[in-house]
């Protein structure tokens, strides 16, 4: 058996006896939470931590190896994956998509990480995770209805915008005034949003419905229309060299993977580094998870 602990924390919200009652001294034991609560507590050691993606939430196993034809291969805007990874003070945290975010932040020491998540439930599930930025001083990520791989009758999202806070574990929608020029109710989607190197918001506004798609594409230094006049339209060329791509990532403490398996985010969380993993096969992902081990 490896050396290495996983405490799982389970927060129980009533306590019942089949029995009995339970008498005021009992009651006075009981814990009430408020707030976000973690998942579970990661202790890292000597082997890595792997966690599985899955519709419940992220799920321990024991080796990488356990991941591989765990999932099949479905394309990648509707399969569980980590799409954005950031390095926060204190931990990391990132948008899962069809699912909400993870969140891990140093708990009681620097090898002890409280690992939180904050699902977006049935909502969530029906949308793509197409942008993670920082609005203020809130973390949001966009959602937008990608229909190349698959035929549906399902609309683009009214609440496309979405931040989570340590109030709860449950992601709220906010809203993004420089995209109220595009409302879902008359069939646009906002399929793009990144923050890049140069100071702009990218962004990318679609109609695709109808005989006569249109699509259109905005930089802006705001998205707060209290703050800007105009979001500039750009060309299709200034987009894509300008607004930045996600792209593979390798760090010569992080353990191999199996064939056919890529990292593709790497973050400091106190004395340990997490990366996000996947499957990958052509335009497909199959299992999809993270890795803690000690920095």
């Amino acid at each position: 058996m490896k050396n290495f602990y996983l405490c799982l924390i389970i927060f129980i919200l009533c306590l019942t006896s089949c029995s009995r009652a339970n008498t005021p001294a009992e009651e006075s034991n009981l814990v009430n939470w408020s707030g976000a609560y973690p998942m579970a507590i990661l202790e890292t050691g000597e082997y890595p931590l792997w966690f599985l993606l899955t519709e419940d939430g992220p799920v321990n196993i024991e080796t990488i190896e356990d991941a591989e034809f765990n999932n099949a291969l479905i394309p990648w805007p509707y399969a569980l994956h980590i799409c954005f990874l950031r390095e926060i003070a204190g931990g990391a945290e990132m948008a899962v998509n069809r699912e909400g975010f993870i969140k891990v932040a140093v708990n009681r020491t620097e090898q002890s990480l409280a690992l939180y998540r904050f699902s977006g439930g049935d909502y969530w599930k029906q949308f793509t995770v197409g942008g993670f930025i920082y609005f203020g001083t809130n973390p949001v990520a966009l959602l937008y209805l990608d229909k190349r791989f698959l035929d549906t009758d399902i609309e683009p999202p009214v609440k496309r915008t979405w931040s989570y806070n340590m109030n709860s574990n449950v992601p709220y929608p906010v809203e993004i005034s420089a995209f109220a020029a595009f409302p879902a109710e008359e069939g646009w989607d906002i399929d793009t949003l990144r923050l890049a190197d140069d100071g702009f918001y990218y962004y990318r506004a679609a109609k695709r419905s109808g005989s006569s798609p249109v699509v259109r594409m905005f930089r802006a230094v705001s998205l707060n229309q209290i703050e800007y006049s105009i979001s500039e339209e750009i060309s299709v060329e200034t987009f894509f060299n300008s607004a930045p791509r996600r792209a593979e990532f390798s760090h010569q403490s992080l353990p191999p993977l199996p064939e056919g398996f890529v990292y593709t985010g790497i973050a400091r969380a106190g004395a340990n580094l997490f990366a996000s993993w996947e499957e990958q096969e052509d335009f497909s992902i199959g299992a999809a998870g993270f890795v803690v081990i000690k920095n």
